[in-house]
């Protein structure tokens, strides 16, 4: 993100962003839509449905990461856990990662 949307401190902290700032930061094809088209940092506010509108025809396994990054965020975005066996062993490992962050 550019500096006028560098990311609140607070944000780095609580449990429902630290999930999402990790995944945006470390899987490539989220890291692409880190910016201010879809994140207002300072409103603590996600577009989502922008980003399930961009990732229309993304691979199944990018799906998979928005959406776990979406549910992470607010259980109201739904997400089927089984649907983890599509990611490889490098998104499993972030996959997984994000999930401790969330429920430390």
């Amino acid at each position: 993100m550019t500096k006028k949307g560098a990311v609140p401190e607070k944000l780095y902290r609580d449990r429902y962003w630290k999930p999402v700032l990790f995944l945006f930061s470390e899987h490539p094809k989220l890291k692409q839509h880190f910016t201010t088209k879809y994140f207002d940092l300072e409103s603590e506010m996600i577009d989502i449905s922008a980003l399930k509108n961009a990732a229309r025809h993304w691979a199944t396994s990018e799906k998979f990461m928005l959406n776990l990054a979406l549910h992470l965020f607010n259980e109201r975005n739904k997400l089927n856990l089984s649907e983890i066996d599509c990611l490889d062993s490098q998104n499993k490992e972030l996959a997984l990662k994000a999930i401790s962050l969330r429920f430390r």
